[in-house]
């Protein structure tokens, strides 16, 4: 019989170098519990559940816990009873794009809110981007926060988090990938995104934006066009998933 981890084992998956050393992170909730199951069955290490809780979930090792312990696990404020240890992706942290990159990537450079990130993986997922390359300064997408803001959808493509982000981009770039920035000062209609088929769409720090080595990198440069009047800007979230939207008409 296999032999359970104690208790502060799941607690301190919370923690990214935890994770490392482990190799696994955390999904809370019955929905991201379902996606992973239905969409990447493999990936599941071990499903944890309050005693008493029914579910409908074999082939897997299932572990109950009293409700009070449960919860001293989970980050979640109102835990649904249910989370699943989850085997993080190979070379998620690596400076090597994929062999099927896809056609189009999302690039983050220092979005800090973990929620932010969170959301705009869900977005990309939504609107069919293949994978996302990431700032070594972006929150981690397999924290706490940012898994539970992308609903599920985490491992539905492929992530990039390293230093090496601009030179994973200059590399896309040498395939024919066009590099679109969005940026306050972009003098393009975000409409430019559904030229291309094969494109890289930039979206930078909450506050700053994106560094002068990415714009100087990119082929376009747009802007999303509102009432400065009133609202000075929108959030990178609101923005990224606008700019998904319209990169994926044809």
């Amino acid at each position: 019989m296999k032999s359970l981890k104690p208790l502060k084992w799941y607690k301190g998956l919370a923690s990214g170098k935890e994770r490392a050393n482990s190799g696994v992170f955390l999904i809370e909730g019955d929905r991201g519990v379902e996606q992973v199951v239905k969409n990447q069955p493999e990936a599941i290490v071990e499903i944890v559940v309050v005693e008493g809780l029914a579910v409908g979930f074999r082939g897997y090792q299932v572990r109950y816990v009293p409700a009070s312990q449960f919860k001293s696990i989970c980050t979640a404020k109102t835990p649904q009873g249910i989370l699943a240890v989850v085997r993080l992706p190979r070379y998620t942290y690596s400076g090597v794009l994929p062999e099927d990159v896809g056609n189009r990537v999302l690039l983050l450079e220092d979005v800090q809110d973990p929620g932010n990130v969170g959301a705009l993986i869900r977005s990309a997922v939504a609107f069919g981007y293949s994978g996302i390359v990431m700032s070594d300064k972006c929150a981690d997408p397999f924290s706490p926060k940012c898994v539970q803001s992308t609903a599920g959808t985490l491992l539905s493509l492929w992530i990039r988090r390293t230093t090496s982000y601009v030179e994973l981009i200059a590399e896309l770039k040498r395939r024919g990938y066009m590099i679109i920035a969005a940026d306050l000062n972009g003098r393009e209609s975000p409409s430019i995104l559904s030229r291309f088929d094969a494109l890289v769409l930039a979206l930078g720090n909450e506050a700053s934006g994106l560094s002068e080595s990415v714009i100087a990198i990119s082929d376009y440069c747009c802007n999303i066009p509102i009432e400065r009047e009133r609202a000075e800007s929108l959030n990178v979230a609101a923005c990224g998933a606008i700019c998904m939207y319209l990169s994926a008409e044809k």
